[in-house]
């Protein structure tokens, strides 16, 4: 695991896209910067996928990220949405690709889990979560810019996280023979 790296976080959308850049020394992630790329603007969506690659190999080439975490398309009603946000999740994935991030991809419920401990959180727990932990005097316009930054700390957690063996144990018997500062006398 790398102790010294920065990571890019993107809320991938055909409308406004969020990106996230943090950069992590040893345990303690730091804010680079967040933002979005407006598209609203753009009628055809080849020019809006063109501006998406665009802008994110741009923020790729400015940061040098290590690793790029994404959030996945959520699965709704409206199919057209979601196949319009899995282009421009892929446009987003390809310009990191192109600079070779390797990429992480997360359910919006796993980046909400991580930050908030509640899957079902709604976008302003997520920027209060963040507001907190960065110290931001006030939220940015737009929370793309905030879920983004949640997918690049939950990246970091999920890569910070410490786990260890569990070891089995056969019985009662075996587990305080092998526990001994856990029993009460």
């Amino acid at each position: 695991m790398l102790q010294d790296r920065v990571i890019l976080g993107i809320d991938p959308g055909t409308v406004i896209m969020g990106y996230g850049v943090i950069h992590v020394t040893g345990k303690t992630p730091k804010l680079l910067t967040l933002g979005v790329i407006k598209l609203n603007k753009l009628e055809d969506m080849a020019d809006r996928l063109k501006t998406i690659y665009d802008r994110t190999v741009t923020i790729i080439d400015e940061y040098k990220p290590d690793e790029l975490a994404i959030e996945a398309p959520f699965f709704g009603k409206n199919v057209q949405s979601m196949l319009k946000l899995g282009r421009a999740q892929g446009v987003a994935i390809a310009a990191g690709l192109s600079r070779s991030v390797p990429m992480t991809e997360y359910s919006p419920k796993k980046i909400k889990q991580s930050l908030t401990g509640n899957g079902n959180a709604s976008k302003e727990q997520v920027a209060a979560m963040l507001q907190h932990q960065f110290k931001f005097t006030e939220l940015p316009k737009y929370l793309d810019a905030t879920d983004a930054l949640a997918a690049a700390i939950c990246h970091f957690y999920q890569r910070n996280t410490v786990t260890t063996a569990k070891k089995s144990y056969s019985g009662w018997e075996s587990f305080v023979k092998g526990n001994p500062e856990k029993i009460k006398k």
